[in-house]
């Protein structure tokens, strides 16, 4: 692992880090804010997924998650998005390929050799986490933007007992009913849509799968919220199954990260409630 940078920020610093992963064969970039801390304290930690298109650093620079981190103690991580470098696989649109990886491991040619982003997720950046960084691995909450919504919740329900909290901001709540989702684990994955059920979140929830506690906010001038995020899906399975949500609908607020950070603080704080030690 190197270090690119480190900066000072609100009584914490700012690193972003590069890495050979073994899961993708490819270098991978991430971000991680440590606030001050006692020497030897092991802090609790939020991880945040980012949306397409995205990088670790969209969040980094525009997240406005620092002070509140800072507050509570908490560290912050963000990795990309997808696998990165000229060998890599792409496609020319903005929602498959480089930027889109959607949290998945890919089965089908020629995504399989590098798009494995659930296994760097869950458990190749973990590990390197806990070995360089002062984690307390037993505290962790997870949470993301729109594609990165629905990795946030697809890890967590599919691991259960790992994350004390999670929440989202605007996720693709079932990739299963939507156009990005109908293309994205289709090309990943292939036709057989029983495959595609393990990364939906509303069909995880169906068949059992169970967060302890979830905080969802969705804009309500949301350009995509009709089409493709059907966050109204997410609610009538949390419903049914009896999973406790708190699932806001914010007037006014679009996709952006001037909605992001609008609420940024507010996740921050209700995930370091619960990750208490």
């Amino acid at each position: 692992m190197e270090q690119v940078s480190a900066n000072r920020s609100h009584g914490g610093t700012q690193g972003v880090y590069t890495h050979a992963s073994a899961e993708t064969g490819t270098p991978m970039t991430f971000s991680v804010f440590v606030p001050d801390h006692a020497p030897g304290a092991r802090l609790p930690v939020l991880w945040y997924l980012s949306g397409l298109t995205c990088t670790h650093a969209n969040v980094t620079e525009k997240g406005e998650f620092r002070a509140a981190c800072a507050q509570a103690g908490l560290i912050f991580v963000a990795p990309d998005t997808s696998p990165r470098g000229e060998d890599v696989p792409d496609d020319e649109a903005y929602d498959f390929g480089k930027g889109a990886g959607f949290y998945v491991d890919a089965t089908q040619a020629p995504w399989a050799a590098n798009f494995r982003m659930r296994s760097y997720i869950e458990r190749e950046l973990p590990a390197l986490l806990a070995e360089h960084f002062p984690v307390d691995m037993g505290r962790q909450g997870i949470t993301g933007h729109s594609m990165g919504g629905h990795g946030a919740l697809t890890v967590a329900l599919r691991n259960p007992g790992r994350f004390r909290s999670v929440s989202a901001f605007a996720p693709i709540v079932s990739p299963l009913a939507c156009p990005w989702g109908e293309k994205a684990l289709g090309g990943y994955l292939g036709p057989d849509k029983a495959a595609w059920r393990e990364y939906d979140a509303c069909a995880l929830i169906e068949g059992g799968a169970r967060v302890p506690a979830l905080l969802v906010d969705q804009g309500e001038a949301d350009g995509f919220l009709a089409e493709q995020l059907k966050t109204d899906l997410l609610v009538e399975a949390c419903e049914r199954a009896g999973q406790e949500a708190t699932i806001r609908m914010q007037p006014g607020y679009d996709h952006s990260y001037y909605f992001i950070s609008t609420f940024m603080a507010e996740h921050v704080a209700w995930h370091a409630q619960r990750l208490k030690a």
